[in-house]
């Protein structure tokens, strides 16, 4: 039989940064700068896409048994 796993592991407390972060307004507060003509508010939610699949990466390397 195996053994009853645990979620409480403190790694999944980083799964919070991908949820938190995009909701600070003050990071979406300025049209400037353009990237490649594209405002910072598109780009700004791209980077979280990547900033999000990181994030769950790193948690899954770390937790898996």
């Amino acid at each position: 039989m195996d053994a009853p796993r645990s979620d409480r592991n403190p790694w999944y407390w980083l799964l919070t940064v991908p949820v938190v972060v995009p909701l600070i307004p003050a990071l979406f507060n300025s049209a400037e700068p353009h990237l490649f003509g594209i405002p910072l508010f598109y780009w700004l939610q791209l980077l979280f896409i990547g900033l999000s699949v990181a994030v769950t990466l790193l948690v899954y390397w770390r937790t898996r048994a």
